[in-house]
């Protein structure tokens, strides 16, 4: 599967940020439920193995959940370049010049994506604090780094501008090509 021409990647308009938060929030709704499979994982292990969870179990677990939201979007991403909220907001993966991801760049921008989390999931890990204030200092870091968007010249999170990818706008018509000079269309006359 070959890209657009090269010129029309500038054509490539970003969807609003309201409708890409959206996703976001259908993503996590989603996430939750593919969340709920390592601790099903963890609880057979707990009932067959009749060992309480211990702190090493649980950072496997992390590990385990982590692989798996990697292969979820890793897979969706490289393969349609969208998931399944993605879809029912018209909104795109693709490469910088508007091409499909491969599998590696896909993987690529996972990694950069988890800077959405990281710093506020670092910085509650090392204070101690409560599940509570770990996911309000993670909405706070959300919405902070949703907003840097902002300031990108094409409105893209910078995870994309790092990994050569941008999300577009589906609902947006192809632009249409432009008519050969020397041309005019003339209205027949009725």
């Amino acid at each position: 599967m070959t890209g657009p021409p090269p010129g029309a990647a500038s054509a490539l308009v970003a969807p609003s940020l309201k409708r890409r938060m959206a996703s976001f929030v259908y993503e996590g709704l989603l996430l939750f439920g593919i969340g709920l499979i390592p601790g099903v994982i963890g609880a057979l292990f707990i009932a067959v193995s009749g060992q309480a969870q211990s702190p090493q179990g649980e950072t496997v677990l992390r590990v385990i959940t982590l692989a798996i939201y990697a292969a979820y979007f890793t897979g969706f991403w490289s393969r349609r370049g969208q998931t399944l909220p993605m879809q029912t907001w018209h909104i795109k993966v693709v490469t910088a010049r508007g091409g499909p991801l491969s599998l590696p760049r896909a993987l690529l921008r996972f990694g950069a994506a988890c800077a959405w989390f990281a710093p506020a999931a670092l910085i509650a890990t090392l204070n101690h604090w409560t599940r509570w204030q770990a996911l309000g200092a993670i909405a706070v870091g959300v919405i902070g780094y949703a907003l840097l968007a902002l300031l990108h010249p094409q409105r893209q999170f910078w995870h994309d501008a790092l990994c050569g990818t941008r999300l577009i706008d589906l609902r947006l018509p192809a632009p249409k090509p432009a008519q050969p000079s020397g041309h005019t269309r003339h209205n027949p006359v009725p």
